[in-house]
């Protein structure tokens, strides 16, 4: 296969499209208020000090969540790196793991939260 070293060819909107998908998740869970709502409850129940703690959570989690923008943004932006399948190929996987990391963060920071 032209470009690709070890013969398997994927096309590259899969991956991008689950780094869109992540970063929708990630978006909705962290300031859409999907993850305050599903770890601290609804408007009725809802417990202010989880909130607090899940606050950090979510700026816990920006970090890791914006440097998976930036390589996501990156690997299409350059064109060195968008010319070159295996290149893209990392540069999507990279950020791809990113997002699972920062849901993780999130996740994880909730269930700490959780009264």
């Amino acid at each position: 296969m032209p470009g690709r070293s070890n013969g398997w060819w994927i096309s590259p909107a899969i991956p991008t499209i689950a780094n869109a998908v992540l970063a929708a998740l990630w978006g909705f869970s962290a300031l859409g208020g999907w993850g305050d709502a599903a770890f601290c409850g609804d408007a009725n129940e809802y417990d202010a000090t989880c909130g607090a703690d899940f606050d950090v959570a979510v700026r816990l989690s920006a970090g890791p969540a914006g440097l998976a923008a930036v390589t996501a943004l990156t690997a299409w932006a350059l064109p060195s790196v968008r010319r070159d399948d295996d290149r893209l190929d990392t540069f999507l996987t990279v950020a791809a793991f990113l997002w699972v990391f920062a849901e993780g963060v999130l996740f994880i920071g909730g269930l700490v939260a959780k009264p």
